[in-house]
């Protein structure tokens, strides 16, 4: 990426970090409950891209609004995430120890604190939109509402259902493939992209033009991620490489082959930057969709 919107980056991180951790202090009324806020705020500060939340404020910022007025549905949609990565990581679904180079939740607690923990920030997102007054009545609800399908059976949850069905067949073929990343991974990037739109108040041809953004990255996201499974390594991905093929999963990798995974990830990606094409100030998240394409973790 440009050095400039390297920078912009980083500081949208450092807003994101910051409005989580103001998001759930450290309160002496909860002092009993404090091992499971321990444990949201151990996932939540793993790291990784925030590509969600950035997402939500570099849309609303493009589409003419105050950054500050995403800054709730941003850390929202970063607790949603990763109330799903724990839960990915529990043994009863991928069974991973590590996450982002260091132990998952259930390892560095116990495997009770991180369905807890997972299951609260799933609850809590919801409320630190609800609560944000500097947006109407009609966008909080709309905002929650959005990410409440996004993040359920018809979206992220219904994909991982899908995912977890597939280890089971041998006859996974592309279009159930597209329809499970379409909600596992494309879901709540396509809500990201939707919920920065509304926190600006756009009309909603604009939304629905940064839905298709979201639906190509999601897609382009996913397929990367399936090659990485197979090219990368434990010490660079920060979490185990194989697992897909030791769970039996057919992936983009697996189907397509590495080279068709990779032009088609490429394809998707130049769909997504002539979207961003009709949005005015649009320099910054082409250049970080061009990165995700090329990314190494």
């Amino acid at each position: 990426m440009k050095e400039i919107h390297i920078e912009q980056i980083k500081k949208d991180i450092e807003i994101i970090e910051d409005a989580i951790r103001e998001f759930i202090p450290c309160e002496e009324s909860i002092v009993r409950q404090k091992r499971v806020r321990d444990a949201m705020l151990y996932s939540l500060e793993a790291g990784g891209k925030r590509i969600r939340p950035v997402l939500v404020m570099e849309f609303c910022r493009m589409c003419g609004g105050r950054p500050e007025d995403a800054v709730s549905a941003a850390a929202a949609i970063e607790m949603i995430h990763t109330f799903s990565l724990i839960h990915d990581d529990l043994p009863a679904m991928d069974d991973d120890d590590y996450r982002r180079g260091r132990k998952s939740c259930h390892r560095e607690f116990d495997e009770a604190t991180a369905i807890l923990a997972g299951d609260a920030l799933s609850i809590h997102a919801f409320s630190v939109i609800a609560k944000d007054k500097r947006l109407s009545l009609d966008k909080r609800v709309k905002l929650m509402e959005i990410l409440a399908e996004c993040a359920g059976y018809k979206g992220m949850i219904g994909g991982q259902i899908i995912d977890m069905e597939n280890e089971k067949r041998d006859d996974v073929d592309i279009e159930n493939l597209r329809a499970m990343c379409a909600g596992k991974t494309g879901a709540l990037i396509r809500c990201a992209c939707r919920m920065g739109c509304i926190a600006a108040g756009v009309d909603e041809d604009i939304v629905a033009k940064a839905d298709r953004y979201g639906s190509c990255v999601g897609l382009a996201f996913q397929i990367i991620d399936d090659v990485l499974d197979v090219t990368s390594t434990t010490e660079v991905l920060g979490k185990p490489v194989g697992s897909d093929a030791a769970s039996n999963k057919t992936t983009f990798a697996t189907l397509l082959g590495i080279e068709k995974a990779d032009a088609l990830a490429a394809k998707l990606t130049e769909e997504a930057i002539g979207i961003l094409g009709q949005f005015e100030g649009h320099e910054f998240l082409k250049d970080l969709t061009q990165d995700l394409l090329v990314r190494i973790k």
